[in-house]
């Protein structure tokens, strides 16, 4: 559990009703991780979402290499060589791993810590069971939820056209 008063001060709470705030509260848990550290992986399935407390986050997708020659049997087997590409940069304040709040729960990118972070992990299986019982609560997160997938598709699509732009 973490003090409802630290989740209180973030924007994307706002709008929250006290007994939502103590909710997700009771789900969450704070972690420290060291610069590198993988929060998740495309197609992961997710049962957390984070809240950045301290630190950045990438926020990638994995692309094979250009310049390294792959056999069929690696392009089948998913063995190829890879890199990120980092399609936006999160701070504190910011929400990731939204996946986890939104069917199937699968990762569409990937989450890795830039610098050594503070997050609070909140457990998505359980804010589930909550939303069945309180289904204004689940729409707010969902409203929430859906204004970062905005933002990240934004994102995507700004760094799309930079890469196609670099290529010309």
């Amino acid at each position: 559990m973490v003090s409802p008063e630290l989740i209180r001060r973030y924007p994307f709470f706002s709008g929250l009703s006290i007994d939502q705030i103590n909710t997700l509260a009771k789900v969450g848990s704070e972690k420290a991780v060291e610069e590198g550290h993988y929060f998740f992986h495309e197609d992961e399935e997710l049962n957390d979402f984070y809240l950045v407390v301290e630190g950045a986050v990438a926020i990638v997708f994995e692309v094979p290499e250009r310049d390294v020659e792959h056999k069929v049997s690696e392009q089948f087997n998913r063995e190829l060589k890879t890199r990120d590409v980092v399609i936006s940069t999160v701070g504190p304040g910011a929400v990731l791993g939204w996946s986890g709040l939104v069917p199937p729960h699968k990762a569409t990118a990937g989450g890795r810590a830039l610098t050594p972070c503070r997050v609070i992990a909140f457990d998505c299986r359980e804010l589930q069971k909550t939303f069945e019982e309180d289904c204004r609560f689940g729409y707010l997160m969902m409203q929430k939820a859906a204004q970062i997938i905005g933002r990240r598709l934004r994102d995507t699509r700004i760094q799309s056209l930079a890469d196609y732009g670099a290529e010309q």
